[in-house]
């Protein structure tokens, strides 16, 4: 803590308003296996999409708050629109004053900075919340590191209800991918990359690839956040150090335990133990 030359260390932090954290969960425990992670999903409260930005970042410090409580010294919000709305304020007012040596990371700046090596041509796509899609971060970040990308972006608020009623694979997910997909194909005829800018979009991936030209990328988060751990985690020893090695796993959920457990599995196809919580205790 401030002012101890102890040096503290936990669980690597892992939060989401939601179940769609759980795709960024697993592909971290797959490329750093080695590290402890408590994930908390704000299920109960969840989605935070359509939230404004005072409630998402109240919730969102709340969160952090819990997860520094139970030891951890790096949080990553698996959630684009908690790193949308939320992030930079937690960074710049709230890390001061609640302990300047901690850090809480988000998903967007590592997904834009991923952006120009993966682009050839600097057209982008961008699949989101409409939370996520109003805060233009995107955008915003793309046009700070690659000034000459060209970025449309389009908002798909039917995804999420589908992927977490179990129709992902279903035919009824078929027209709302054709719709929103089409959409945001037509907005500009040449675009090379999409990014699915919200977690639940991967498990619609089979049906998003199958509707994009063969020579175009659909950019899932997963792997490009757990690349950008590691690589934070390499310049960043006096972190490293502090985040815990057992290879461990902790759940808590602001929903019913059972229901999390359901739904979970649609995520990371194994069943998890899961801890209730109240944020607002």
């Amino acid at each position: 803590m401030k002012g101890s030359s102890e040096i503290n260390c936990g669980p690597i932090g892992v939060f989401d308003s939601g179940y769609g954290g759980l795709t960024i969960l697993r592909e971290l425990r797959r490329q750093l296996p080695q590290y402890d992670y408590l994930y908390l999903g704000d299920n109960a409260r969840a989605p935070y999409g359509t939230r404004s930005f005072d409630i998402v970042y109240e919730f969102t410090l709340q969160a952090v708050r819990t997860l520094f409580s139970r030891g951890c010294q790096l949080v990553i919000l698996a959630c684009n629109t908690a790193s949308a709305k939320a992030l930079r304020t937690i960074q710049q007012r709230d890390l001061p004053l609640i302990d300047p040596t901690r850090r809480v990371l988000g998903v967007i700046r590592p997904t834009a900075e991923a952006i120009g090596k993966i682009s050839a041509n600097g057209h982008v796509g961008v699949l989101g919340t409409q939370g996520t899609v109003n805060s233009r971060s995107y955008d915003m970040e793309i046009g700070k590191l690659y000034p000459d990308f060209t970025v449309n972006s389009e908002s798909a608020p039917m995804w999420v209800p589908l992927v977490e009623n179990n129709e992902a694979d279903g035919p009824g997910a078929d027209y709302f991918v054709d719709k929103y997909v089409g959409k945001l194909l037509a907005s500009d005829p040449d675009m090379d990359t999409i990014i699915l800018a919200c977690t639940h979009y991967p498990l619609l991936y089979p049906k998003i690839r199958s509707r994009v030209p063969e020579n175009m990328t659909v950019l899932r988060q997963g792997e490009i956040v757990a690349e950008s751990l590691d690589d934070y985690l390499r310049r960043h020893p006096e972190m490293e150090r502090r985040c815990t090695r057992g290879g461990s796993c902790e759940y808590l959920t602001t929903e019913n335990p059972d229901k999390f457990t359901d739904l979970a599995r649609l995520f990371l196809d194994t069943d998890v133990n899961v801890s209730h919580i109240d944020l607002n205790s």
